[in-house]
């Protein structure tokens, strides 16, 4: 039971959440992409959120900035939060474009706004739940998505949501956050997504 609980954080981690909001949406989108141009785009996204983000937190962590990849610390958090925050961006600058792609562009933009609420929340020495963000966040996308193309996508929602118990409950056993925080945490990942909706639905 304690490994099916602690292999939530891994399979839900923070880092793959904008890729698994990228492969939804060119799963659902009914529109024609070329193939070369979708899977330039989902290399893109792996390689500027998933890995210079591990490759920064190894030279992090030969500074001493960070201890460990689990970012306990309120501390530890700043500077990983500072550097995702300028990779967001430069995925919203280079990779998607508002007319082109407006929902996956908009998705972006709310997961910078996400990200620099959890930077703010650092600076104020609240540790959100930088887990809890992510899968709450890919979770309205989804629902949007779902509304947006006229989908039914019940049994994928339904799972995102039972993904979101199950990261909450995987923190909770590690003792690594509290209710407030991952609390908190849902509604940093939900609201923007929620809230930018408005420009492509």
């Amino acid at each position: 039971m304690g490994f099916l609980l602690k292999a939530g954080a891994y399979i839900f981690h923070p880092l793959l959440m904008p890729v698994m909001g990228t492969l939804l949406y060119y799963q659902v989108s009914p529109r024609f992409i070329e193939p070369e141009l979708r899977l330039t785009k989902i290399f893109a996204v792996a390689i500027i959120t998933f890995f210079i983000p591990v490759i920064s937190f190894f030279l992090l962590r030969n500074l001493r900035l960070v201890e460990s990849i689990h970012l306990r610390t309120v501390k530890e958090r700043k500077f990983p939060l500072m550097i995702n925050c300028l990779l967001i961006l430069l995925i919203v600058k280079l990779v998607f474009d508002p007319y082109q792609d407006p929902e996956l562009y908009y998705f972006f933009v709310a997961i910078l706004f996400t990200t620099i609420t959890a930077l703010i929340l650092v600076m104020l020495k609240f540790k959100v739940s930088l887990h809890q963000m992510g899968i709450a966040g890919v979770t309205f996308f989804l629902i949007g998505l779902s509304v947006h193309f006229q989908v039914n996508m019940l049994v994928w929602i339904g799972f995102n949501l039972f993904a979101n118990g199950w990261v909450a409950s995987s923190r909770l056993y590690t003792r690594s956050h509290t209710y407030p925080e991952l609390i908190i945490g849902f509604f940093v990942g939900a609201i923007p997504q929620l809230t930018l909706m408005n420009f492509w639905l």
